[in-house]
């Protein structure tokens, strides 16, 4: 995909989200049905807006499941290599919940990006998004979003209150290219300011690099 054309898929992501609105279902909720060609119901949206931020869905959101979310569904599990039947079920919901957002997660994580990051560079925003999306991913964190952003002690922000504040545009973006898979900090887990680290812990990770202010490590 060039520049211009993610530049696009961004936009059209937060024009929807902004003005439009999705169903957004709660991390807490009921697991999401079993979906196939033909499927209706509120987790068709759901489905097809975690497929759109990962750029396999591009039309529409709609409660049918139709030709469209079916071809973006096998390759999303083609890509990630689960069998490309087209269904939606457990272990299909299960690597999508773990690489992907819902509308609310989206939110979530622009916030914390804003709170921890509004002062860095756009990389660095990204980057901040991209160790949340690491955790996820990773065995050693809790299972969503919001449980891997509230973990006690897990960011400063959370307990300074820093993250209820309203995340501008940038940090959107910044949180839907790090869904994407962009992650300039090599696979980190972790980040801290060296100016203001108390921590001895931290120093004992292993650094990947450094970016504005933050050190990143795994």
């Amino acid at each position: 995909m060039n520049k211009k054309m993610f530049q696009y898929s961004l936009s059209a992501i937060l024009i929807f989200m902004m003005a439009f609105g999705v169903p957004a279902q709660d991390v807490e909720a009921a697991p999401p049905a079993t979906l196939k060609k033909g499927s209706t119901g509120v987790d068709v949206p759901d489905l097809q807006y975690r497929l759109k931020t990962l750029g396999y869905f591009k039309e529409n959101l709609s409660a049918h499941f139709g030709t469209a979310t079916l071809e973006s569904l096998m390759k999303f599990q083609k890509d990630y290599g689960i069998a490309s039947d087209g269904i939606a079920g457990p272990q299909t919901w299960a690597t999508l919940k773990k690489v992907s957002v819902n509308q609310k997660e989206l939110d979530l994580l622009a916030r914390i990006i804003y709170a921890e990051a509004r002062g860095e560079s756009y990389k660095g925003q990204v980057s901040v998004g991209a160790v949340v999306m690491n955790r996820l991913a990773s065995s050693s964190f809790p299972d969503t979003i919001r449980e891997v952003i509230e973990q006690p002690q897990a960011f400063t922000a959370v307990a300074d209150g820093q993250y209820q504040l309203k995340p501008d545009t940038t940090a959107y973006k910044a949180a839907i290219e790090a869904v994407k898979g962009y992650d300039p900090t090599n696979g980190a887990l972790y980040y801290f300011n060296p100016d203001t680290a108390t921590s001895e812990w931290i120093w004992s990770r292993k650094q990947t690099m450094k970016i504005g202010k933050h050190i990143f490590a795994v």
